[in-house]
């Protein structure tokens, strides 16, 4: 099934427990053309990575999958299913309902471990990765944060107080945002419901198994899952500001994966929204060189 909409086409693909898992499919200059796989972070959706499908577009087919529980994908009746794991198998499914081989991933935050673990598991499948901040060891701290507002908000009446939500969560991470930029933010994390209010655009409910243990949001030993990643091109992209991934993390993953580049976008925690500068202009370079 599929429906035209603005730069893209809307597509469905139903997993093996029933539910239609939706995807914002961007077509690309022609069929041979390489796709990118954008899988985004725990409470976003595909509208994070509007700017960066179209900006490709031209050159790369790009494929922006909302995971269950987000955007326009079913939300599960059985919350223990939101998790890594299962995400995985969800995608997977997808790429193979729409015959897409070897495509370059970009994932951010939960995107990002969703991303090692498919490549752990088969890295010839894939002709490199983009890490959208996020590695081997997900600081604490951070997690802590992230732990203290999901699934926490409430619907709100108008685009200015979903403007302060999102700042309220996310400031410290842009510090230099304007009103017009919290207002484009707010705008990709909520949706409008049938009697005029806003809310977040995703199942609160994701937020049970993250609460009742961590370790169903981080799976454990990440540094042998990037060691079993082997050689597969990597681009890492790191928020200074971050509070979920150290500088000391990704010194250690360029010492374990010597082809690994990383760049450090200024003034941004977690996440990079990768419109930046020097995130556009690294994800530019890499996918010329691995999406050919």
């Amino acid at each position: 099934m599929s429906e035209v909409k603005q730069g893209w086409v809307d597509r469905w693909c139903e997993t093996d427990d029933g539910l239609s898992i939706h995807a914002r499919d961007y077509p690309g200059p022609n069929a041979s053309a390489a796709t990118v796989v954008c899988l985004h972070g725990l409470t976003r959706n595909a509208a994070d990575f509007e700017h960066l499908c179209e900006y490709f577009q031209d050159r790369c087919r790009v494929l922006a999958i909302e995971q269950r529980g987000r955007g326009q994908s079913d939300r599960d009746p059985d919350p223990s299913h939101y998790e890594v794991g299962r995400y995985v198998q969800d995608t997977l499914g997808m790429l193979h309902a729409l015959g897409i081989e070897r495509p370059v991933l970009v994932g951010t935050s939960m995107g990002g471990l969703m991303s090692m673990l498919m490549l752990a598991a088969a890295p010839d499948r894939y002709r490199g990765a983009v890490l959208n901040d996020i590695g081997p060891v997900v600081e604490a701290s951070g997690l802590a944060r992230i732990q203290g507002y999901v699934g926490q908000g409430q619907p709100v009446a108008t685009w200015d107080e979903a403007a302060a939500v999102a700042k309220a969560s996310n400031g410290d991470a842009f510090p230099d945002f304007t009103d017009e930029d919290w207002l484009a933010f707010a705008r990709r994390l909520f949706r409008e419901c049938e009697d005029g209010r806003l809310e977040l655009d995703y199942d609160a409910a994701i937020a049970q198994p993250l609460n009742a243990n961590a370790s169903t949001a981080v799976p454990p030993d990440l540094w042998a899952v990037f060691d079993a990643m082997g050689e597969v091109p990597l681009l890492l992209v790191r928020g200074a500001l971050s509070d979920i991934l150290s500088a000391a993390t990704v010194e250690e993953m360029q010492r374990r994966h010597t082809a690994l580049q990383a760049v450090e976008v200024p003034r941004v925690g977690h996440a990079p929204m990768l419109d930046e500068p020097e995130a556009l202009a690294a994800i530019e370079t890499f996918l010329a060189r691995v999406a050919r």
